[in-house]
């Protein structure tokens, strides 16, 4: 019969083959809270810049009724400053801060107004938090700006992140 295709039984499973086509395999995707779905991810470290993030964050959360995703990335060093080898590999470092801030957080009267969660990373900051956005589909990322000879030098977090994130990136003095 020509033109007429005969239905796929609803309960037979399709097979991509990945070799035919390379946009069936899709990346494996973290699983995240679906409350938390277009919220807000705001970096925070405890420093005095991040927690005027924080703030904003909380309150651009409550405009929008969204929930609030904040992200601690921990303490990644190269074993280059030890070792001298190349090319650089990274060594991670015990970082009992997330622990403390998430009490911290748990225990603020601020973050009462809105759902939150605290997502801990390792790794690159603006890679991190970008990823964060991506999997959460943020509405926007909130970071402190940086200050200091640190940010001159090396380039802040917030002027990478604003170059290369996917979404809106609000900075905040």
């Amino acid at each position: 019969m020509a033109g007429h295709e005969i239905p796929e039984p609803a309960d037979r499973k399709q097979v991509a083959d990945p070799l035919s086509d390379p946009l069936a395999v899709e990346e494996p995707r973290h699983s995240c809270d679906p409350a938390f779905r277009h919220g807000v991810v705001v970096g925070f470290d405890g420093s005095t810049s991040s927690e005027r993030a924080l703030a904003y964050a909380i309150g651009m959360a409550r405009r929008s009724g969204s929930g609030l995703i904040i992200v601690h990335v921990a303490n990644r060093l190269p074993t280059t400053v030890w070792a001298g080898c190349e090319p650089p590999v990274f060594v991670d470092v015990p970082d009992h801060r997330t622990e403390v801030l998430g009490l911290e957080l748990a225990c603020a009267d601020y973050l009462s107004e809105v759902p939150w969660v605290l997502v801990e990373r390792g790794g690159d900051i603006c890679h991190e938090l970008e990823e964060v956005g991506r999997e959460y589909s943020a509405d926007a990322i909130v970071v402190g700006s940086t200050h200091g000879i640190v940010g001159r030098i090396f380039g802040s977090v917030a002027g990478r992140l604003a170059r290369r994130a996917q979404r809106p990136v609000v900075v905040i003095p």
